[in-house]
C-alpha cells in the first residue's frame, strides 16, 4: 500500500505514485506510525554504482573507473527501513555502505543526461550492504551484494531533494563512519542515469544506487547501523533508516 505521509495520517492512494493516473484514494485516510514503513520500491531491478566517490575508491586500494562501474543487487535484497541486517555465515566480515538512490518514475531508454532527470520521480536512502570478503575472494560481486536483506531502503521516497546538495551518513551504534557530499560524486545523477539507459531499460519503480563515500566498515551482532541523508544547505534530516544487525 502507498501512501502520502501528511503529519500522522496517511492518505491512501490508489496505485503506486509513479504510475499513470495515480492519485489519493476518496476517504482513504489512515493512522500513522513510523512502525508502519516498509521498503518504499518494488523495482524490476537494482542498478548499483561502484567507486563514484574518490575518496572511497582509494580506501579499498582501487583505481578510479574511466566510466561509470556498474553491477547489480537482486531485488530480494530488499527490506524496510527498520528491519534486521541478518549476517551470512557464509561470509567473515560484512560491511555497511550509504547511499542516495534514485527512483525511475517514467521509462528511461537511450535518454540524453540533459532529459535524464525528467525520469526521476524522486529519492530515498538505501544502504548496499557488502560481503568484502566475499566481494575480494569472487572477482565479482554478485554474491558479495545479492544476500536477503543486503538491501535496506526507505523509508518513503521525497520528491523535492535537490540531489546535488545532500549529505550522504552513516552512523554505527551512534558513531559517525560515512558523512559526504553528493557533490563529490565523480559522475553525477544525470551522468549515471543517461549512461544506464544506453546499457538497459529502466523502469518505474526501479531503483539506482548512486555509490558509498569513503568510511565503510564492519557490522557485528547487536549493532544498530543508521543510514541517512540530509539537506547540505539546512541540514534538515530527509531519509533515514536504522537498522539492527544481526545472526540467521
Amino acid at each position: 500500500m502507498y501512501v502520502h505521509v501528511d503529519g500522522e495520517e496517511a492518505v491512501r492512494w490508489t496505485r503506486a505514485p509513479w504510475e499513470p493516473d495515480a492519485g489519493p484514494a476518496p476517504g482513504r485516510r489512515v493512522g500513522f506510525r513510523d512502525a508502519d514503513v516498509a521498503c518504499p520500491a518494488d523495482p524490476t531491478k537494482i542498478v548499483c554504482v561502484g567507486r563514484n566517490y574518490a575518496a572511497h575508491a582509494k580506501e579499498l586500494g582501487n583505481e578510479v573507473p574511466a566510466e561509470p562501474l556498474l553491477f547489480f543487487k537482486p531485488p530480494s535484497s530488499l527490506v524496510g527501513p527498520l528491519e534486521a541486517i541478518v549476517l551470512p555465515p557464509q561470509s567473515e566480515r560484512v560491511e555497511h555502505e550509504s547511499e542516495l538512490a534514485v527512483v525511475i518514475g517514467k521509462r528511461m531508454r537511450n535518454v540524453t543526461k540533459e532529459d535524464a532527470m525528467m525520469h526521476v520521480f524522486g529519492y530515498t536512502v538505501a544502504n548496499d550492504v557488502t560481503a568484502r570478503d566475499l566481494q575480494r575472494k569472487d572477482g565479482q560481486w554478485t554474491r558479495a551484494k545479492g544476500f536477503d536483506t543486503f538491501c535496506p531502503a526507505g523509508p518513503w521516497i521525497d520528491t523535492e531533494i535537490d540531489p546535488g546538495h545532500v549529505r550522504v551518513l552513516s552512523r554505527v551504534n551512534g558513531v559517525v563512519r560515512q558523512d559526504a557530499l553528493t557533490a563529490q560524486m565523480i559522475f553525477d545523477i544525470p551522468t549515471l542515469l543517461a549512461y544506464v539507459s544506453r546499457v538497459m531499460t529502466l523502469m518505474p519503480g526501479d531503483l539506482v544506487l548512486t555509490g558509498t563515500p569513503e568510511g565503510v566498515g564492519p557490522l557485528a551482532p547487536g549493532d544498530v547501523c543508521e543510514v541517512e541523508l540530509r539537506d547540505e544547505t539546512t541540514d534538515r534530516s530527509l531519509c533515514l533508516l536504522s537498522s539492527p544487525v544481526r545472526l540467521p
